[in-house]
């Protein structure tokens, strides 16, 4: 699924939150005002909702069905979404390490099991970074730095 727009420049708050909304759907950026997701239910509906936000803006959109003309350019645009969530992932695992030995640590777990969670929202294409994530964060949880009770539950 494709979505196209441009906005005016100003005022500039629509294209700020055009910009974080299409950021937490995952998308990939093809181009200068042209996105891609898989097309399913959810991001179908989400990019329409978006279009209707672009237009109300002042700006214009169109939502397109499309493929690939090659398998090469559908691996690399998988590819694409899977490095930027695999790197997202790296960041959490990274943080987990860093944060375990902080002030607060169920407080960082409650955080970065968040993260963990909205990432995994857009992660269409899962990487195996994403098991190095969940990894480290039920490994902090069993480490006794949360109740029992929340020790049972995936990240």
């Amino acid at each position: 699924m494709l979505l196209t727009y441009q906005l005016p420049r100003e005022p500039s708050t629509p294209r700020i939150t055009l910009w974080r909304r299409l950021r937490r759907l995952g998308v990939a950026q093809l181009g200068d005002g042209l996105v891609a997701l898989p097309a399913d239910p959810r991001t179908r509906e989400q990019v329409e909702w978006l279009a209707e936000e672009v237009v109300e803006a002042g700006g214009e959109a169109g939502v397109w069905l499309a493929r690939p003309s090659t398998a090469t350019q559908e691996r690399a645009l998988i590819a694409a979404m899977e490095e930027a969530r695999a790197a997202e992932y790296l960041a959490v695992a990274d943080a987990v390490a860093r944060e375990a030995a902080g002030p607060d640590p169920a407080r960082a777990v409650q955080r970065l099991r968040r993260q963990w969670r909205e990432i995994t929202r857009r992660d269409y294409f899962p990487p195996p970074q994403r098991e190095v994530a969940a990894a480290a964060l039920h490994a902090l949880t069993a480490d006794g730095t949360e109740s029992t009770a929340a020790q049972g539950r995936r990240p």
